[in-house]
């Protein structure tokens, strides 16, 4: 005897599958709707890192690049060569020091602004997008400036520093590797092209932390200040204790992004020094290496030793923001 299904059952299975055959429908729209950005992302990027995974372990020549398969011989070689060669360690040094102090001076003059800029005045609005200048600039055009101000015969910089600041001579700040300094009686040797482009990368990348901070500036509630100053509390203990509090996770993902694109910068420091003068970065030595020496694999494993650096960074510092603000 066969059993037979209640008619209430029967009745709520059909819109079950007509629920799910829409939702498949549904996942299928969506899917090609997104099939042409995945084909994009797919051809420029994920291909492109790939093949550059797979050159760090070949011996490869930009003579020999024509020739050579998709996948040959693998060889540990060039990574080898990479961590072993002379200024590897030192241009990874020089790397981090110029993120270091070019994202804590953009994020700290971008904070500065904001700030400065927060009250209304007539001009504000002009005031602001002056200050994008530096941002929106061509680097190529931004850079020539600089040099042009900057040098050591022609440049208005070292005109008015021995003119008017007292200086003994003209100083060469994008060729001069270091410069002495006395201070309290003792000589400081000071990094003179390395202080130059991080001054230039502070300049360049301010405005971007502007735009952030001072629109999660506008955002903070205007009666947590009134009841602070209600309590009596300085400018100072306002910032730390009402402000501060609401820009850390703003000024946060700032430094992570600033770090990221700083560590990997490499058209502001070549065309302003070339690399030389103690500004040899990571990113530098990559081009040297495929173009000087013609050395796709070792320029590949240079590429990859440098990306791993910055996954390593990227992830102990998401990590520690992670626990700061469990903690908080």
């Amino acid at each position: 005897m066969s059993a037979r299904r209640a008619p209430g059952a029967q009745d709520a299975a059909g819109p079950v599958r007509r629920r799910g055959g829409l939702e498949r429908a549904e996942a299928r729209a969506g899917l090609a709707f997104l099939s042409p950005t995945l084909l994009v992302v797919l051809a420029v990027i994920v291909l492109p890192v790939l093949w550059t995974v797979v050159m760090a372990f070949q011996d490869i020549r930009l003579v020999t690049l024509a020739t050579s398969g998709l996948v040959g011989e693998a060889t540990l070689d060039n990574v080898r060569e990479v961590l072993t060669s002379d200024g590897f360690w030192g241009a990874l040094g020089t790397t981090l020091t110029y993120s270091v102090l070019g994202t804590a001076s953009a994020v700290g003059l971008g904070l500065a602004g904001a700030l400065a800029l927060r009250r209304g005045f007539r001009g504000r609005g002009l005031v602001r997008g002056a200050l994008l200048l530096p941002y929106v600039a061509p680097v190529v055009a931004a850079t020539f400036v600089w040099g042009v101000m900057l040098n050591p015969q022609l440049g208005i910089v070292n005109h008015w520093g021995t003119t008017l600041l007292g200086w003994d001579e003209p100083i060469a700040f994008l060729s001069q590797r270091t410069s002495d300094v006395s201070v309290l009686g003792a000589t400081v040797p000071v990094p003179t092209a390395l202080l130059t482009v991080v001054a230039f990368e502070m300049w360049r990348s301010f405005p971007f932390a502007l735009l952030f901070l001072t629109a999660r500036l506008e955002a903070v509630p205007g009666v947590l200040e009134e009841a602070a100053l209600v309590d009596g509390a300085t400018p100072t203990q306002r910032f730390r204790h009402v402000l501060l509090p609401q820009l850390l996770p703003t000024i946060g993902v700032l430094a992570l992004l600033r770090f990221i694109w700083t560590f990997t910068s490499f058209d502001e420091i070549y065309l302003l020094t070339g690399g030389g003068a103690g500004t040899e970065v990571l990113s530098v030595r990559v081009f040297d290496y495929l173009v000087s020496r013609g050395d796709v694999g070792a320029a590949s494993a240079q590429a990859l030793v440098l990306a791993l650096v910055l996954v390593v960074l990227v992830a102990v510092y998401l990590r520690t923001g992670h626990h700061e603000e469990e903690e908080q």
